[in-house]
């Protein structure tokens, strides 16, 4: 890739909407082991005083950050949601130990999407012997364990450690139509295909708690490796329900991807030659343009030169 292309370099962190931080927090340090990097309160540039907590959490090398609109309640996630609703967006939490993994998180109250943690079928070839649960946290964001046999992941979820959790390897949404969200992800932003499946039978079914379900994967990576972004086009039973239009950044649906790009400015070019819908955002700890894909999923693209900005403590937020 010739490096005066502008492209994706790498995600960033993955951010949630919560109703409570500290509620939020509580279940990722004690439930999944993440560790607390920052806690800081910003000023939101879009609504009369109003202010957003924002807890940075690390797992492993990947970040997440909890974002609490104060005085402001947004709107919950709809409780009757299924893995083929289009705001439908998990996190992939890889584990050294699926059973012992399980066995821990069912000591607290979670609600489980998979009737128990599934092995991907020999005929799977793409995924053949992964191990996978699915469930969600307190505010109904959906998560996912996985567990990568010997010849499957990224080398680094197969160092040897005494950690249960080990990091992120992807954030899997669900999409519309394959080929136009690869003409967002692959041929505007220029992440890499990775790997291609497609996962059914009663295994998938079990997984994901819906009849039939029969799903095409297509997992993409940045130019930097690390976390990935997979994308799920159900065949079978077929595509749920939009992102509703009126959804806002301070609703308890929103989840963004922290995408860090080289040459932001050309990108931006593109993206608006292109009419990739543009967000007024209401916070950013550092310059950013919070855009939405096809389905409306949304992402914050952050210059690649302001990223030590990131690891500054700053409650300075940038007007939009």
């Amino acid at each position: 890739m010739c490096s005066h292309n502008a492209q994706v370099q790498r995600i960033r962190a993955i951010g949630l909407t919560v109703t409570s931080c500290d509620r939020s927090l509580d279940f990722y340090r004690q439930a999944l082991h993440f560790e607390l990097v920052s806690d800081i309160t910003v000023a939101a540039a879009d609504y009369s005083n109003l202010k957003i907590r924002i807890v940075t959490l690390r797992l492993g090398n990947e970040l997440i950050k909890l974002m609490e609109y104060l005085h402001l309640k947004g709107k919950p996630i709809p409780s009757d949601s299924q893995s083929n609703d289009l705001w439908f967006q998990h996190m992939a939490i890889v584990v050294s130990d699926m059973d012992s993994a399980y066995t821990h998180l069912r000591s607290f109250s979670i609600e489980s999407i998979s009737v128990a943690p599934q092995t991907m079928p020999p005929d799977n070839e793409a995924s053949a012997g992964v191990r996978a649960f699915k469930f969600k946290d307190p505010d109904g964001h959906d998560l996912e364990l996985i567990w990568f046999p010997p010849d499957k992941g990224q080398d680094k979820w197969h160092q040897h450690t005494n950690r249960l959790f080990l990091g992120i390897d992807h954030s899997a949404i669900a999409i519309s139509n394959t080929e136009q969200s690869l003409h967002f992800y692959r041929d505007l932003l220029l992440m890499q295909i990775d790997s291609r499946s497609l996962n059914w039978q009663s295994t998938q079914t079990r997984l994901d708690n819906l009849p039939k379900a029969k799903v095409q994967i297509t997992a993409l990576r940045p130019a930097e490796d690390g976390v990935g972004i997979e994308l799920l086009d159900y065949i079978l039973p077929g595509k749920g329900r939009p992102i509703p239009s009126d959804w806002k950044s301070s609703d308890i649906g929103h989840i963004q991807l922290e995408l860090v790009v080289n040459n932001i400015e050309p990108l931006m070019d593109k993206l608006r030659h292109n009419q990739v819908q543009f967000v007024d955002s209401s916070f950013s700890n550092s310059q950013g343009y919070l855009i939405k894909d096809p389905d409306g999923h949304p992402i914050l693209l952050i210059a690649e030169e302001d990223e030590e900005n990131f690891h500054k403590s700053t409650t300075e937020p940038r007007a939009t």
